[in-house]
C-alpha cells in the first residue's frame, strides 16, 4: 500500500519530458538487419523510466506496458529518437506515453516506428509505493491525454 503523506507538489509534463537517442548497430538487429522489437522495447522502457523518475523524484519501476504498436521497421545505421512524456499521475503511479522515430542518415527522412503506453510506480527506499506529484497539464493536447489516461487505467484494471 502506498505510504500516506501530505505531498501536494504539482508539475507540468514538460518538466519530466525525456528525449533519448540511439543508433541501430548490427547487434541490435535480426539477420535481415532490422531492429529487433525486444531491443526497441528495452530502449522505450529506459526512456519511460527516466521520465517517470524525473517526475516522481523517486526510483520508479515498470508496472505494465500496453498498446505497444510497431508501425514501421528501422534498420542498421538508422538514428532512433525516443520521446517519453507523463500523461497522468495517480497516487503512486504514472502513465508514460512513448514514441520512437527512426531517421535515415543519408536522406534525413524521419518516420514514426513505435508508440506505447507504460505504467510506472514510484517506490521509496524500502521498495514500497510512494506518492508522486500531481500532473498539471498545460496544453490542450496534454489535457486531452490526461483525461484519456484515466479511461486507459480503468480498462487496464478491468482486464486484470
Amino acid at each position: 500500500m502506498a505510504k500516506q503523506s501530505n505531498f501536494k507538489k504539482s508539475k507540468a509534463p514538460k518538466l519530466s519530458e525525456t528525449t533519448m537517442t540511439q543508433i541501430v548497430f548490427p547487434n541490435d538487429t535480426n539477420p535481415m538487419g532490422i531492429l529487433q522489437g525486444g531491443r526497441l522495447v528495452h530502449w522505450l522502457d529506459t526512456a519511460a523510466a527516466i521520465c517517470s523518475q524525473n517526475h516522481a523524484e523517486h526510483i520508479c519501476v515498470t508496472a505494465s506496458i500496453d498498446s505497444v504498436k510497431f508501425k514501421a521497421p528501422a534498420k542498421v545505421g538508422d538514428i532512433i529518437t525516443i520521446k517519453a512524456k507523463v500523461t497522468r499521475s495517480f497516487h503512486s503511479s504514472m502513465e508514460i506515453f512513448v514514441q520512437a522515430w527512426a531517421k535515415k542518415v543519408l536522406t534525413q527522412k524521419e518516420y514514426l516506428i513505435n508508440e506505447a503506453f507504460f505504467t510506472f510506480v514510484a517506490i521509496d527506499d524500502y521498495a514500497n509505493p510512494t506518492e508522486v506529484p500531481v500532473l498539471k497539464p498545460t496544453t490542450d493536447a496534454e489535457k486531452q491525454e490526461y483525461e484519456l489516461a484515466d479511461e486507459r487505467k480503468k480498462a487496464r484494471l478491468k482486464s486484470k
